[in-house]
């Protein structure tokens, strides 16, 4: 571990306590002496830490304090580029754009030492599979997401049967192959799960559900562990 590395794991550690922590307890879990924990704590308050406490006592770090943007180990940034390119080439354009961007302003804030590192990320996503849509239906939904406003769709089940639901959007899933919108269906009176490419027309509707948007995913979440669904297209 280096000790870049080491002092963000120090800080996090010093995150998930609200009480004191002893000098000790820290050396401990970082596999350092106590006498390099003392060092590193002097170094997080020179560099605006707002840790509190002393030798004896213990210490804690008082709410507010940000990481500086340059501070990321050599897999957290490899996981952070991945996971750009893989919406770079798997999403729609206007998140395809986003991700663009993300990497550009990562290049602008990083270090030398951690721009060389991107550079080098040996991680790559795979092109998406032929015949996507132009996004504009994925763009929709998470617009209306957002703004927790109904939307009016045509979908084609597997059967072939073509019906035309009012929805409340929830939450998008970007699946190998396949994209999938989680909503209540008003027609159903429950929750459902709606393939992107069997929608054929997405509007949205004048009506919102202002407020319930955070209530509806936290119980979508425990509808689908309480019946252990991953994914169940719209029925």
């Amino acid at each position: 571990m280096t000790r870049t590395e080491r002092l963000l794991k120090l800080l996090q550690i010093l995150r998930n306590h609200r009480l004191p922590v002893s000098g000790q307890t820290l050396a401990g879990e970082l596999g350092v002496s106590l006498r390099t924990l003392y060092r590193d704590i002097a170094t997080l308050q020179g560099q605006g830490a707002d840790i509190h406490g002393e030798p004896g006592i213990g210490y804690l770090l008082k709410p507010g304090y940000l990481l500086p943007t340059l501070m990321f180990t050599q897999e957290e940034l490899a996981a952070l580029l991945l996971g750009l390119r893989w919406v770079e080439r798997r999403t729609d354009p206007a998140l395809r754009l986003a991700a663009q961007n993300v990497q550009g302003k990562l290049r602008a804030v990083l270090g030398a030492e951690a721009q060389a590192q991107l550079e080098k990320t040996p991680l790559f996503a795979g092109p998406a599979p032929a015949g996507r849509d132009d996004g504009s239906t994925a763009r929709t939904l998470r617009e209306a997401i957002g703004d927790e406003c109904k939307v009016l769709i045509d979908y084609t089940d597997e059967a072939g049967s073509l019906t035309q639901r009012t929805l409340r959007p929830i939450a998008l899933g970007y699946f190998d192959g396949f994209q999938v919108l989680a909503a209540w269906c008003d027609l159903r009176n429950d929750f459902r799960h709606f393939r992107l490419e069997r929608i054929s027309a997405c509007t949205r509707s004048a009506e919102r559900f202002t407020g319930q948007g955070g209530w509806l995913l936290a119980q979508w979440h425990a509808y689908s562990k309480k019946r252990g669904i991953v994914v169940q297209p719209g029925k």
